[in-house]
């Protein structure tokens, strides 16, 4: 496997659970600079393979290489990398730029500033004092894509990124992530919409019963 260009790979990726096999020796690599889709129903492994990639799991088999540097044994988690997996959690009584706050301030890598830029960049007020539990379905899901992009990670995992948006965020957030990869960004992205994965993704591969194929 090519791993000059090449952002992640996966070698022999095996993940069970007690007598559930959920991957099954996944072998691929993600070219840097590009928009990766990943299709597949539930229960077909996608939020499993992101996890290992992550670092949040250990893979039973084989290993993960972010940017040259193996998951588990090199570090711990990817340093350059921004997630939505699953639903973002945040404090429901304080507000959107308040949560950011509080995670930037994690890795100090950012302030304030940067998080109300990515608050604005996906459509949300960062002087707005609304409590996040007021927040509907679509904004707490643009507040996750701010999370996500807001310490300006090389690579960025989304786990189905559109959900809870209507069809004027959908079309938004898709216009953010392509200029998020004209920026050099790898996007790695799981839908079930056959058109954003049409109308955004370089490559397109396919989870089945823990299997990968390339489409």
């Amino acid at each position: 496997m090519e791993s000059n260009g090449n952002a992640i790979e996966l070698h022999g990726l095996v993940k069970t659970f007690g007598q559930d096999t959920v991957l099954r020796g996944i072998d691929r690599g993600f070219e840097r600079g590009k928009i990766h889709g990943v299709v597949g129903n539930n229960g077909s492994g996608k939020t499993v393979m992101f996890k290992c990639i992550c670092g949040f799991m250990q893979p039973t088999e084989g290993f993960v290489l972010v940017d040259g540097r193996r998951i588990g044994r090199d570090i711990d988690f990817p340093e350059d990398i921004g997630l939505i997996i699953e639903t973002p959690g945040f404090l429901p009584y304080i507000s959107g730029i308040r949560n950011l706050e509080i995670l930037a301030s994690l890795k100090r890598r950012i302030g304030i500033r940067q998080a109300a830029d990515a608050m604005r960049r996906v459509g949300l007020d960062p002087l707005s004092q609304k409590p996040v539990g007021r927040y509907s379905l679509g904004m707490r899901q643009r507040l996750g894509i701010a999370q996500a992009i807001m310490e300006e990670p090389k690579l960025l995992i989304l786990d189905e990124p559109m959900n809870g948006l209507d069809k004027n965020g959908v079309r938004e957030m898709r216009g953010l992530f392509r200029s998020l990869a004209e920026e050099g960004r790898t996007i790695l992205l799981a839908s079930h919409n056959a058109a954003d994965i049409d109308s955004l993704c370089d490559t397109v591969c396919e989870m089945d019963a823990g299997r990968m194929t390339m489409l």
